[in-house]
């Protein structure tokens, strides 16, 4: 995810040209980007609710006090972080200035690695909070498609458009994916914004259901038509009428009874077990696989016939790992629903569960990564330990192109730094022995983002 703010910005107001120069230059030679000001003015003319940058201002100063510039700039962004600093500070002063909302006060004199230590701090908390608006704004600005198949890579969207133009049409799909990718959530996107939406959505798992029963399952029986049926039961099928039938995991289905569902996708008719009354069905069919239905079709353990009437069309959903950059969103999304669910806040969440989420190789898909979400806003899980991040920075990412695997590495070795170092910045860019900034560039590069709840 993109930063709003190319680069952090430190405002330093103090009417002291000697300390306010020392400071500068000390803070500089850190790597911070430092913009001086001998007075409030100009300072508060340059926060705005967008701009990722932190106050630093002396208290006791001619005109505008730093206290009346702490109230003036909290005015304009309620999050914005001010650090007080002050050489007639007492514990009164500190308490009103916490009070009064200033992310900290330091008393002088200070040495400057304390006040670089804040500051990093809170350039930090400012990164999270203004990630975290456009996490929510993103949320909140999608239509009901992009709430069910949250993302924004390229193979999300693409797949969000072909369901936009297949919805209103009666054509038969199938949907591939691995396991926890989301099957049943295209199928009912397709279902529900629709025109076949006012109809049923029967969903079968044709895994789930015994060989000995899926036949009236799925087209239902007349009473008598065997031992135990004592009375007529319409099947899923005829069920489904006017609506959409999913057919999950369909490479389970028993041969034999794939050629029955093959007449009656042909036919768009049923004949209930035990009758010989022809049913005229008005559905369409949603089948889903994880597996390739040519290969098995190839190798005969499906029916080629029945994979060649389902494939007239096929949707493919991307892996997690395929789309890495959803990650943070997604999470963030999962988060938000089960907080409606459990009517628990969610916790913070921090760099390292947030580099450890983006370091995760997610062979469980959405499904897995919502029930770490769930987890999470439940309180039961705040991050990956060390054994989980060491396994998945020891899992190849098998099929990927070499540069794709490079990446996948390098970020999994910054995560577990980050780990290493309960997400602080200095000592984990200084253990990979790159500077501030090359670390601040390659967490952009590799999409390792933070997303913090505090801000509403």
């Amino acid at each position: 995810m993109a930063m709003q703010t190319a680069t952090p910005l430190v405002h330093l107001v103090d009417d002291d040209d000697d300390l306010r120069h020392a400071l500068a230059q000390g803070l500089e030679l850190e790597g911070v980007n430092v913009a001086v000001h001998d007075s409030a003015a100009p300072a508060l003319e340059r926060i705005t609710h967008e701009a990722y940058a932190v106050l630093v201002t002396d208290i006791r100063m001619p005109g505008m006090d730093g206290m009346a510039l702490l109230k003036s700039a909290l005015s304009i962004d309620p999050t914005f972080p001010v650090i007080l600093i002050t050489g007639h500070g007492d514990v009164q002063m500190a308490v009103d200035a916490m009070r009064a909302g200033a992310y900290d006060f330091i008393e002088k004199p200070f040495q400057a690695s304390r006040l670089y230590t804040v500051i990093d701090r809170a350039l930090e908390k400012r990164r999270l909070v203004l990630e975290n608006r456009t996490l929510r704004s993103e949320l909140d600005g999608h239509d009901a498609l992009s709430l069910r198949l949250v993302g924004r890579t390229e193979g999300i969207v693409r797949l969000r458009e072909q369901i936009a133009m297949l919805a209103d049409t009666d054509v038969d799909v199938l949907v591939r994916g691995e396991t926890g990718a989301g099957k049943e959530v295209v199928a009912r996107a397709l279902h529900e914004t629709g025109a076949r939406a006012k109809g049923n959505f029967v969903a079968i798992n044709c895994a789930a259901v015994p060989a000995d029963m899926i036949e009236a399952e799925l087209f239902g029986h007349e009473a008598g038509a065997f031992t135990g049926a004592s009375k007529q039961r319409i099947g899923k099928l005829e069920h489904a009428d006017g609506g959409t039938v999913f057919l999950d995991e369909i490479e389970s289905m028993p041969l034999d009874l794939q050629a029955k569902i093959l007449r009656a996708i042909e036919t768009r008719t049923v004949e209930r077990l035990g009758s010989n009354k022809q049913i005229a069905l008005d559905i369409r069919i949603v089948a889903a696989s994880k597996s390739d239905l040519k290969l098995e079709s190839d190798a005969g353990r499906f029916r080629a016939d029945l994979y060649y009437r389902l494939n007239v069309v096929t949707l493919d959903i991307p892996s997690l790992r395929e789309r890495r950059d959803d990650i943070p969103l997604l999470f963030f999304f999962l988060a938000r629903d089960a907080r409606a669910r459990f009517r628990r806040e969610i916790p913070e969440i921090s760099p390292l569960l947030q580099a450890g989420l983006m370091a995760h190789d997610w062979p469980g898909n959405v499904r897995e990564l919502r029930n770490y979400a769930d987890r999470f806003v439940l309180g039961l899980w705040r991050g990956f330990d060390n054994s989980e991040q060491n396994e998945a920075a020891m899992t190849p990412s098998a099929g990927l192109p070499l540069a794709d695997q490079m990446q996948a590495f390098e970020r999994q070795v910054i995560a577990a730094e980050l780990a290493r170092h309960d997400g602080a910045l200095k000592p984990t860019y200084e253990a990979l022995q790159i500077s501030r900034k090359g670390l601040y560039d390659k967490m952009k590069r590799l999409r390792i983002d933070y997303i913090d709840d505090d801000d509403a």
